[in-house]
């Protein structure tokens, strides 16, 4: 939500690769994300997980590479997305 409010198409874009499994989440301090094995720009991935938009699917150790799934705001911000392109 890098201008306070809607997602970029960046955002948007991981937001969908985690929908389809394709994520995963480099456990730490500071949040890390890789889609098809290629790291992803760090401040989306930021974005999404402090806006409780994605998770790992279990707490891994530090340095461990976990599956990302979204959470419930995830979805909910997915398919309202879906619906005003649609429209």
């Amino acid at each position: 939500m890098s201008d306070g409010g809607e997602l970029n198409r960046r955002e948007l874009a991981l937001l969908r690769a985690v929908a389809d499994g394709r994520a995963e989440l480099l456990c730490g301090c500071e949040p890390d994300l890789a889609v098809d094995g290629a790291w992803c720009g760090h401040g989306a991935a930021r974005t999404l997980v402090v806006g409780g938009l994605i998770r790992p699917v279990f707490a891994g150790a530090v340095g461990q590479l976990v599956a990302a799934e979204l959470t419930d705001l995830g979805h909910a911000v997915l398919a309202a997305t879906a619906t005003r392109v649609a429209a």
